[in-house]
């Protein structure tokens, strides 16, 4: 079963190293790769030319980068603009728009995480999304914030969305500045009264951040660290964002505790069964290679 929306994936700097794209490859999951035009050719060495998206330089052009400096580096949120208006185009209500450093999935079941080898996640995520009116982001916790041998709920409501995230295409919202511009629109939203989900019960292996060269990487926080990243959301957010010093660098601390009085709104005239929808999953013995050799 794969997602009934699109999926999208920026990259840069990167096509020798394409974890997300590998990942979903591995799953058989439809997706695009979103790439910029100087560096079309060499991702096209390594994935099918009908998976590559080139982002219009409009997008660049025409971006909010928030800060009124000379710098005219964008980050990932001009591609993802572009992908979220690709996908209206193409008669869609949500999609779903990744990083390019992850490296898979799991379910969180049973204190155990097992590597998800379908689409199928996508589905129970977009699904259990569907249900509700005022939804507007939601995505998978990283699996280092979600401990199997502790007591977590399914999912958590009102908080920020990272790297893999699913967006209702109608909200009065887009991506801008170059930097946590994830966090920025999870808090326009919210400060709107919309809804996130973040769910536990489905993880994503996301690469620590700095550790893979490529991305903003390389075109940020290699040479500049983390500070501008963290004050330029304290800058856009300074009701509810401070700047911290932690794990020997500069950060930013988001204060979600006001968000949590907006509560789920279900549709109208819903028909949610009582029983548990397993959606046919199965847990498969799989050797080094992902033959599967038990069921």
């Amino acid at each position: 079963m794969n997602p009934q929306f699109p999926v999208y994936v920026v990259s840069k700097g990167r096509w020798k190293v394409r974890l997300t794209a590998d990942a979903l490859e591995d799953m058989k999951v439809p997706y695009y790769l979103i790439v910029e035009p100087n560096e079309l050719e060499d991702y096209a060495r390594y994935v099918s030319r009908d998976k590559l998206l080139v982002t219009p330089e409009k997008y660049h052009t025409e971006y909010d980068r928030f800060w009124k400096d000379d710098d005219l580096r964008t980050g990932p949120g001009a591609s993802r603009n572009f992908a979220w208006d690709h996908s209206i185009s193409n008669g869609f209500a949500w999609h779903w728009v990744m990083d390019d450093n992850i490296d898979g999935f799991c379910r969180l079941n049973h204190n155990q995480k097992i590597r998800v080898m379908t689409g199928t996640i996508f589905r129970c995520m977009e699904d259990f999304c569907l249900r509700y009116k005022n939804v507007a982001i939601a995505g998978p916790n990283y699996d280092f914030f979600a401990k199997a041998k502790q007591l977590i709920p399914a999912f958590i409501t009102n908080t920020r969305i990272y790297s893999c995230l699913l967006i209702r295409n109608d909200i009065p919202y887009r991506w801008r500045g170059r930097y946590n511009e994830d966090t920025d629109l999870c808090l326009r939203a919210l400060k709107d009264n919309w809804c996130t989900v973040q769910f536990n019960a489905f993880l994503q292996y996301k690469a620590t951040t700095q550790t893979l060269k490529g991305g903003n990487t390389e075109q940020f926080y290699s040479k500049e660290g983390t500070y501008y990243k963290s004050k330029m959301l304290v800058d856009m957010h300074p009701d509810v964002a401070t700047l911290v010093w932690k794990f020997q660098r500069c950060h930013h601390h988001v204060d979600y505790s006001r968000f949590q009085k907006i509560k789920l709104i279900l549709k109208d005239n819903l028909n949610i069964p009582d029983a548990i929808n397993e959606y046919d999953f199965k847990l498969m013995e799989v050797d080094k290679y992902g033959t599967q050799t038990k069921t």
